[in-house]
């Protein structure tokens, strides 16, 4: 990677940071009206890649329609979170994960050039094509989902990088593409920004460790939780290394539970969280809770709810057109 390329990016994208249409618009934030930002990047675009480059900024406490992840690519910054009182430091190969309406504030103060590098993604495209990814951390899968069911949830995710080299490569490969825009721009970045949020999946996951006291059943219960659409009984026996039946029996014993029904259960839940929290179509939900078969996603969704996944979008939702 050229150095004098990707030095000359983040001074193109730090010098567009400034010129962008930071626009806001009023919001009701509960009782008071706050400022919100809207989408500052180009209506064709799913993924905008922002530099802040510099020793000051303060911005207004607000929220914004999108998700962003915020990397302090050099040196340390603060910022207020969820609430205009509430102030943070986010260091070094640290990231600051935030949700659609999320309160937020850059605050930059400091003797040194700090450089932020900023990944915007709309809400539709990152319930299409990034939530997926970051599934199997059911933790991580709620979070993402929270600003539909919540719109002022006030929830953020703080990660420091143990060994941020790759993460710190596949920005800047980022960089490197968004500030000399093609035509392909776009299909370029989306498995980059894939890629990234893997290994965001992956620090969180080594960042909140398994609970205390853990049984063999939690243990198998949170696996079927982080593979939600691929997961058989066989699998769980290979990988925990007992017989298939002792794993069968334990569930049943332990939870009151076969394992059928505790995985019915699992995918019903992740079901109705996607139809309520996403924009995603029903045959896309199916999918994503491990349905191959629409007519058998139907099936079960009706026989655990007592009503079709299409009548349950229409009492939350009658505006909603969902195929």
């Amino acid at each position: 990677m050229s150095d004098l390329l990707l030095t000359r990016s983040l001074t193109e994208l730090g010098e567009q940071f400034s010129r962008r249409n930071w626009k806001y618009l009023d919001v009701p934030a509960g009782d008071p009206m706050e400022k919100s930002y809207a989408w500052p990047a180009s209506p064709d675009e799913d993924i905008m890649i922002c530099v802040h480059k510099g020793r000051e900024l303060h911005e207004s406490f607000h929220r914004q329609e999108f998700f962003f992840f915020n990397f302090a690519y050099k040196g340390d910054y603060g910022a207020l979170s969820y609430r205009s009182d509430n102030p943070i430091m986010v260091y070094e190969n640290e990231c600051y994960i935030g949700q659609p309406f999320t309160g937020y504030a850059l605050r930059v103060h400091s003797l040194e050039e700090v450089i932020i590098v900023g990944i915007l993604i709309r809400k539709e495209a990152f319930f299409r094509t990034f939530l997926p990814v970051l599934s199997s951390d059911h933790r991580l899968f709620h979070f993402f989902l929270a600003p539909q069911t919540n719109e002022y949830s006030d929830q953020y995710i703080h990660l420091h990088f143990n060994a941020p080299s790759t993460v710190r490569t596949l920005l800047e490969m980022m960089v490197e593409e968004y500030a000399f825009p093609q035509e392909d721009t776009q299909a370029v970045l989306q498995p980059l920004v894939l890629t990234l949020l893997m290994q965001v999946a992956r620090q969180y996951k080594h960042s909140v460790p398994a609970p205390e006291n853990e049984t063999l059943s939690d243990r198998i219960i949170r696996y079927m939780n982080e593979h939600p659409g691929t997961v058989t009984l066989k699998d769980i026996a290979k990988h925990f290394s007992y017989h298939p039946n002792y794993i069968s029996g334990l569930l049943h014993r332990q939870t009151g539970k076969t394992y059928s029904e505790l995985l019915l259960a699992q995918r019903m839940e992740r079901a109705v969280s996607l139809l309520k929290g996403s924009t995603l179509s029903v045959e896309e939900v199916a999918a994503m809770v491990g349905y191959t078969n629409n007519s058998n996603f139907y099936k079960a969704f009706r026989e655990y709810y007592h009503q079709s996944p299409r009548q349950y979008i229409s009492k939350r939702d009658p505006d909603r057109i969902s195929f």
